[in-house]
C-alpha cells in the first residue's frame, strides 16, 4: 500500500515539474495559441487529479491547507466538460504557485511515508 502511494504522490510531483517545464519562460497568450501545449498542460493536470484520487485521507489530512476535493474534480471537468475549459484559470492556478504548493506538500508527504 506505502508503495502505490509513493507511486501516487511522486505521479504529482513529476506532473507538476513537467507543467513548470512547458510554461516556464511563456506568456498566456502564447500558450492559449498553441493547442499542443495547452493540451499537455490539461493532460499533466489530468494525471495528477487522478493521482490525487488514490492518496489515503489520513495522509491527505495531514495537508489540510491543499484543496483535495478542487483538485479532484478539475480532472473530472477536464474530461468531461473539455469544451468549456477556462483556461486562463488554469494558468493563473500554476502562475500563481498553487501548484507549487500542492508540491511542496506532496514532497512533505513523501517525507512522512520515507521516515
Amino acid at each position: 500500500m506505502a508503495d502505490r502511494t509513493v507511486f501516487r504522490l511522486q505521479d504529482i510531483v513529476d506532473s507538476i515539474d513537467k507543467i513548470d517545464a512547458l510554461l516556464e519562460g511563456n506568456r498566456f497568450e502564447d500558450l492559449y495559441r498553441d493547442d499542443v501545449r495547452r493540451a499537455a498542460f490539461e493532460r499533466f493536470l489530468e494525471i495528477l487529479s487522478e493521482a490525487s484520487k488514490h492518496i489515503p485521507e489520513n495522509l491527505k489530512n495531514e495537508e489540510p491547507a491543499v484543496p483535495w476535493s478542487q483538485i479532484r474534480g478539475i480532472g473530472n471537468h477536464l474530461r468531461h466538460a473539455y469544451h468549456r475549459v477556462d483556461f486562463e484559470l488554469l494558468w493563473n492556478t500554476w502562475q500563481n504557485g498553487e501548484l507549487a504548493a500542492l508540491k511542496d506538500a506532496v514532497r512533505r508527504m513523501l517525507a512522512k511515508i520515507s521516515s
